[in-house]
């Protein structure tokens, strides 16, 4: 059973977080006191705490103070009550289009000096207020991550609630600007590194659930590397995290890649560096992209302490694939999702052996062919080939856990990292949609 170490660290998170802030809050006003679904009663004493905030009276630190109270108050909150919480802000504090309005009718009427002073009111104008409020929190001990939690949780409800949806949108723009690539640490992860982050390493795996302690240990042993994308004001939480295995060529199944019996690799001999986990830990950060500049970085750094890797690929899962199968209208694809049916069909060595064929040319056609506009339809795929990946290698029951038979019938594919080739590679995937392959992977598409 894979470790849930998530409900302790978060909550730990969570309440440390409060007291820090109930810390700073001047003990001299009252606290806000909230039901935690927001009652109708609750919603004009949180407009006015939020009025008060951007009015600043009593100067920076009486604003930081107010802030750290009402960011407490909304950590206690339950998710109906954040919900209202983030509908106040997103309704009552954006810009006011009637001003917008006659802010655009004086730049319109106005010349010279005046213009360009007209243009400086209306650009105010389309300043909402609420991210003068959002801005506020980052003045807090970890404010930031409070803010990252607090997109992770927009992106949430703008599903049921589409009025969030441009309040998550000028949060996702200033966290872009707080997080831009140059502000972000490389760092390695070892089974030395402290152990609430191992427990964090463990929560956010994203595409091999960890199992166990032992498993960890194992993944962070000498011919294995973990790297991680740290920000200054989040020293302790990894943005993005890549594990790479020391091997001797292309892997072909994480089972065996991940086997904690297996014996170490001489790390004189590897010749290949495999990245077979790249997990976003940050929900809040999503579609801001760090994983390219994260895999150039870790390729960068091993090469300066093993001059004896040849070559850098992945081990990447299909995720979509099985979907996609089960959607074509063509018999072929409608016979052989059927025959995925059959329990424990990849036990069954001469139905494996028949299916391997046409369900690999199958795979190639859905990671080369299947669109999603310009794009390729797999995600996995649209980020190795925008970051310049060659697809190298489909590999059969490469991955026999329950969800690499459920996502993509146990199958993997190698995308390889050629540096000479990698902005080309890249260039002609965005600019025309094209797949660089091997030749291998061409042959399925015959």
């Amino acid at each position: 059973m894979a470790l849930q170490p998530g409900g302790t660290f978060l909550d730990r998170t969570l309440q440390h977080l409060r007291k820090v802030w109930h810390r700073i809050g001047d003990h001299r006003e009252n606290d806000i006191e909230l039901q935690p679904g927001l009652s109708d009663e609750d919603i004009p004493r949180v407009h006015d705490w939020f009025t008060a905030c951007l009015q600043a009276d009593g100067g920076e630190v009486a604003a930081r103070t107010r802030a750290a109270k009402l960011g407490e108050a909304y950590l206690q909150l339950d998710d109906q009550g954040r919900k209202r919480f983030l509908l106040i802000m997103a309704e009552q504090f954006d810009c006011d289009d009637a001003v917008i309005e006659s802010a655009i009718e004086q730049w319109r009427a106005s010349e010279g000096s005046e213009r360009v002073k007209a243009r400086q009111a209306l650009q105010y104008q389309l300043y909402p207020p609420r991210l003068q409020l959002l801005k506020q929190f980052t003045e807090l001990p970890e404010g930031v991550k409070f803010l990252v939690d607090m997109r992770a949780e927009l992106l949430r409800f703008r599903k049921e609630e589409p009025a969030l949806a441009a309040l998550e949108a000028d949060l996702k723009r200033l966290l872009i600007h707080w997080f831009d690539i140059g502000l972000l640490r490389l760092e390695q992860i070892t089974w030395h590194s402290p152990a609430e982050l191992l427990e964090k390493l463990i929560a956010y795996e994203a595409v091999h659930a960890i199992q166990s302690w032992e498993d960890l240990k194992n993944r962070l042993d000498s011919d294995r590397r973990c790297f991680a994308f740290f920000h200054p004001n989040m020293p302790g939480e990894p943005l993005i995290f890549v594990e790479v295995a020391l091997v001797n060529g292309l892997a072909d199944n994480v089972q065996k890649l991940l086997d904690e019996q297996a014996p170490l690799q001489d790390l004189q001999q590897a010749d290949t560096a495999i990245f077979y986990s790249i997990s976003n830990a940050q929900q809040g950060l999503a579609g801001i992209s760090f994983g390219n500049f994260l895999i150039k970085r870790v390729v960068g750094v091993l090469q300066q302490e093993f001059s004896n890797l040849q070559q850098f690929a992945t081990l990447s899962p299909i995720p979509g694939f099985c979907r996609w199968l089960d959607a074509q209208p063509d018999a072929m694809s409608q016979q052989l999702h059927a025959q995925l049916t059959e329990p424990g069909w990849w036990k069954n060595v001469a139905l494996s052996e028949q299916l391997e064929q046409d369900l690999s040319k199958k795979a190639a056609q859905y990671l080369v062919l299947a669109r999603k506009g310009a794009r390729a339809f797999d995600p996995v795929a649209h980020f190795h080939l925008s970051n310049g990946a060659e697809m190298a290698q489909i590999n059969w029951l490469a991955d026999c856990s329950e969800k690499g038979l459920k996502q993509s019938a146990g199958m993997m594919v190698n995308y390889r990292y050629q540096l000479a080739d990698v902005e080309q590679n890249s260039q002609n995937y965005l600019d025309q949609s094209e797949v660089r392959r091997s030749a291998a992977i061409s042959a399925l598409l015959e």
